[in-house]
């Protein structure tokens, strides 16, 4: 209404503008054959009279909007604007004649109006109107009807098609309807063929999508825009075969088909058998590329012969056989290969890359890993622009000048007696060397520029080099600061600098991650059990880069209590500072509880141009054991584990001294610290502990974890880990908090935490080794946003002094009166065998056993735990449900074995 009232009163002010703001008529009175009205409002009588005799001027210019009630969507200013046309001003004694030059002006108008989009329709009309002297005024009517405007866009007609997929897809394509648009029938025809395709896609080949336009209250030319789907039978496979393949059989090409394959028992789980024929092109490429990869280069395949078997009961599902022509061609194998057209790297340095033996089969797979290593090797030197092709010479074409590309070739049937041989090249295209121009960074409203530079492995002036910004993009997402960088073209824009040859500049696209973290929370675990937390964590304290952790953490198990801060470019230099001091209480059920104050400073460089660093971190520690439970502590168990008096520190207070050294050299491209999907870590540790202290011990370990991408949502990992400990000087046997021990959602995840170890024969009493080996095996699906479902799979064994690994341990049966399970609590065990000695110990007569059989050395666990990132605890929360096969124990159950089943959460990530 606004609108109108603005509109009417703009159009009244253009015709007064040329009328009579009149107290007073002049004589004589316009002939009644004058128009009375213009763009709905009455023609004004003239306040002043041109000029008598002279010729027409332009009187009134007025724009209307008729058909739509005379109001506007859009400014009325702006059709002004585009309207170059000028009345006459009579109050002022300015008349604008009206010649063949107003008319051309009149046409420009008309164009420029017309492409502004606006406007369904557009007409200028010109009428005349005699002033009482006898000239004629010209009255110039721009009538214009504006395009409808998109009010509400919905899809209806399908359950099988989300609103939200439609949405994702339509932005995908660049070809949404916003709101308070105009109605374009063009974008209108091209949803309506991606929705179609969508729809096919999902087995409904015979699918319609139509669109309706309604208009809708609250303004003229408000539409409400319907698309309706109607979906037909679902059309699924029943059958596929190939037609024409005498070589390479049908059922290993249909394991190349991804999309189109015949319905089989499992289809109601992985949705196998509908017929998408959008995507049979993807499936017949895969099928040309295995026959390429095997040296049938002129191998084709046809369009699919689609036969109609019949439809459901219901009418919902329609089956059909898919006949796919195939014409193989023969097999070639290599006669030579060389490159051309290459002028920056030899061809001596190119051939190797290619694989491409004389003699053996072509393969397609070859041609392209090599072509792969070329353009590293080009693009490290800065040709962006390389690119290449094969060109083939047959020996069995019989003009040579009609070598082609293979899809451009007939295919030959009449195979000869033997194999036929190709000459290959690859015509190389090297194009212009790049240099950078800038680097620019949007989006980081936290982290500094100098941040994100020196992780940087591209420089401003220099060359191009695409596999330092592969390198670069992967250090930043290490980095876990914004969310991950998806490469150029995406995240990253390389754009050619107009106003120079060979430069390009290099935008990055960085979204911020609160790694800035205030949190309160609560959780539980097995390891902490039920536990609360309050701490400050950051990774970029105040966009620097440097990490700073205040926590304090109170659980029915645990207490931990830590400050930390980390530089990760000390000085302005690639080198690692960092100091902690901490305090924990863990209290292992049925054990004992371990109480540890220390602190430890870290100091790291860079090894090399890559991904590896060297630590030393130096550590001190004041560890105490307190409430041991009685079953370590009494004479019967100590007297069969001589070694364990010293481990406890019983009788010297149950206090260690621990000040201990650890170099450590680590490798690790792993892309990602949250949830990684490609990359490596190896990890090289050695503790050296006797540089001071009451404990002299030296630990070596080795870890080794890889991640491999598969696809978007799925990515397989796994880990191996072994480790080694020993005393020396005046330590007689390990602090039994330093000894090693497996189980816990942090290694074999279905087993209790310090479950797995060599143990008291007769008790059950876990003591733990000084060796261990560990394998994780981790099959990882992404489910939706920060939802992972992981299969595992995880190994390990933990062996003491004199021991080794195997596969194979003996299971041994305890032939003496046993002493009774010990089941938490553990209780104290009888002293009726026991002979006290003048030292407070007693000796007790040895345990006889026997070996009845074998079973595996390593304690397994497998199962499906779902991990989901929670921002209260900046950390990934587990749900873990595992099954236990080998679970260990000895005949007549004198050890306590783990359960077969186990659910737990967990907070973390295993490795």
């Amino acid at each position: 209404m606004f609108k109108s009232l603005r509109v009417s009163a703009l159009a009244t002010v253009l015709l007064l503008a040329a009328g009579a703001a009149y107290a007073q008529q002049p004589a004589g009175a316009p002939p009644a054959s004058n128009p009375a009205t213009i763009c709905g409002q009455p023609v004004p009588a003239p306040r002043a009279l041109p000029p008598a005799g002279s010729g027409p001027v332009v009187y009134l210019i007025a724009p209307c909007f008729q058909a739509q009630g005379n109001t506007s969507l859009v400014d009325i200013q702006t059709y002004l604007y585009y309207i170059q046309a000028k009345a006459s001003q009579p109050s002022q004694g300015v008349w604008v004649p009206y010649t063949e030059d107003t008319e051309n002006l009149l046409r420009e108008d008309f164009k420029r109006l017309w492409a502004t989009n606006f406007l369904d329709n557009l007409s200028i009309d010109v009428e005349d109107y005699v002033f009482s002297n006898g000239v004629v005024g010209k009255l110039i009517t721009y009538d214009m009807e504006e395009r409808q405007r998109v009010k509400v866009v919905d899809f209806t007609g399908s359950k099988k098609l989300e609103t939200t997929k439609i949405d994702e897809k339509l932005k995908e394509a660049n070809a949404q309807i916003r709101l308070d648009t105009f109605i374009d029938p063009a974008l209108i025809r091209k949803i309506e063929g991606i929705v179609r395709d969508m729809m096919k896609e999902k087995g409904f080949q015979s699918a319609e999508v139509t669109h309706e336009i309604k208009p809708v209250e609250g303004g003229p030319k408000l539409v409400h825009v319907t698309f309706t789907m109607s979906e037909g039978p679902k059309v699924k496979i029943r059958k596929l075969e190939f037609v024409g393949n005498k070589d390479i059989s049908d059922r290993r090409l249909r394991r190349k088909m991804k999309d189109n394959r015949a319905h089989w028992w499992l289809s109601f789980i992985s949705g196998r058998g509908v017929y998408q024929e959008t995507k049979f092109e993807e499936d017949a490429e895969r099928v040309l590329d295995y026959y390429r990869d095997h040296g049938y280069i002129r191998a084709q395949v046809g369009d699919p012969e689609v036969k109609v078997l019949g439809d459901s009961a219901d009418k919902k599902t329609r089956w059909i056989e898919l006949r796919v022509p195939v014409t193989e061609g023969h097999r070639y194998k290599v006669s030579s290969f060389d490159v051309a057209g290459n002028t920056v790297v030899k061809s001596e340095a190119l051939k190797p890359l290619f694989k491409l033996q004389k003699g053996e089969y072509y393969s397609q797979k070859l041609v392209r890993k090599g072509f792969q290593k070329a353009q590293e090797i080009y693009g490290a030197g800065g040709y962006m622009e390389f690119t290449g092709f094969p060109d083939y010479k047959f020996s069995d074409e019989p003009n040579p000048s009609q070598a082609q590309a293979p899809k451009m070739l007939a295919a030959v049937d009449d195979k000869p007696a033997g194999d036929p041989s190709v000459d290959v090249t690859l015509q190389i295209q090297e194009g212009k060397q790049y240099f950078i121009n800038r680097i620019t960074f949007t989006g980081n409203t936290t982290t500094r520029d100098n941040v994100i530079r020196r992780e940087m492995r591209l420089y401003e002036n220099g060359v191009f080099n695409t596999e330092a910004l592969k390198f670069s993009i992967k250090r930043l997402n290490q980095l876990g600061y914004f969310k991950p960088l998806e490469g150029p073209g995406k995240d990253v824009n390389v754009d050619k600098v107009p106003t120079a040859d060979n430069k390009v500049d290099v935008r990055m696209k960085l979204e911020e991650q609160n790694r800035n973290q205030l949190t309160f929370g609560a959780g539980v675990s097995q390891f902490e059990g039920f536990f609360g937390q309050l701490s400050f964590q950051t990774a970029n304290f105040l966009g620097r880069g440097e990490s700073l952790t205040l926590s304090l953490q109170g659980g029915q198990r645990a207490q931990n209590y830590t400050l930390s801060f980390t530089e990760p470019f000390l000085f302005d230099r690639n080198i690692t500072g960092g100091a902690n001091i901490f305090r924990s209480d863990i209290r292992y059920v049925s054990q004992f509880t371990q109480r540890t104050t220390g602190g430890t400073l870290t100091f790291g460089f860079p090894v090399g141009r890559g991904f590896t660093r060297a630590f030393t971190n130096y550590s001190y520690q004041r560890v105490r054991v307190t409430e041991i439970n009685t079953a370590f502590t009494d004479p019967l168990i100590l007297a069969r584990n001589p070694y364990l008096r010293d481990s406890l520190l019983i009788g010297a207070g149950g206090e260690r001294i621990i000040s201990k050294v650890s170099p450590s050299l680590i490798y690790n491209s792993v892309d990602q610290p949250i949830f990684p999907t490609t990359g490596k870590r190896l990890s090289i540790t050695t503790d050296l502990a006797g540089l001071g202290g009451n404990t002299r011990y030296v630990k070596p370990s080795i870890e080794a974890v890889a991640f491999f991408k598969q696809n978007n949502r799925m990515s397989f990992g796994m880990r191996g880990e072994v480790e080694y400990v020993r005393t020396y000087g005046g330590t007689t046997d390990l602090p039994i908090f330093e000894k090693l021990f497996l189980g816990g959602e942090y290694s074999v995840r279905g087993f209790d935490l310090r479950t797995i170890g060599p143990a008291d024969l007769q008790t059950g009493l876990v003591l733990g080794g000084n060796k261990s080996l560990l394998f994780n095996v981790e099959q990882i699906f992404s489910i939706a946003g920060p939802v992972r479902l992981i299969l595992f799979y995880d190994a390990g064994q933990v062996r003491n002094t004199g021991e080794g690994f195997g596969w194979k341990e003996d299971i041994r049966e305890i032939v003496t009166p046993p002493t009774p399970l010990l089941s938490p609590p553990l209780q104290s065990v009888s002293l009726s065998t026991c002979t006290p000695q003048p030292d407070g110990t007693c000796t007790i007569p040895a345990i006889q056993t026997v070996v009845n059989g074998q079973r595996s050395a390593f304690k397994t666990s497998t199962g499906a735990e779902i991990r989901f990132f929670m921002p209260v605890l900046n950390v990934p929360f587990r749900l873990i449900f595992a099954y236990n096969p080998q679970r260990g124990g000895v005949r007549n159950n004198y050890l306590r074995l783990q359960k077969a089943f186990q659910f737990r959460f967990a907070v973390g990530t295993t490795f």
